[in-house]
């Protein structure tokens, strides 16, 4: 097949039925199956995949856990210790 017979990939196509379809069938499957975090341009040498990425992240949940203080508890006062 010559390059000149081929069709154009946009050009839409009369031999495609869509009247029966049903926008986002399967949209909940998917959003359930997926979880897709974006890495800034300028982070891709630092994190260049996924385990990077995890490994960085679970240090960091361990300094937030440790760093995490208790609240304070409330100072009496000599008139409430009477």
């Amino acid at each position: 097949m010559s390059k000149a017979s081929q069709l154009d990939p946009l050009a839409p196509r009369p031999n495609l039925d869509f009247s029966k379809g049903v926008r986002g069938k399967y949209c909940d499957r998917m959003k359930a199956g997926t979880n897709i975090v974006l890495i800034a341009p300028d982070l891709l040498d630092t994190f260049p995949d996924s385990e990077s990425v995890n490994e960085a992240l679970r240090g960091l949940k361990k300094i937030a856990t440790r760093s995490v203080r208790s609240a304070p508890r409330p100072r009496r006062t000599a008139s409430a210790a009477q």
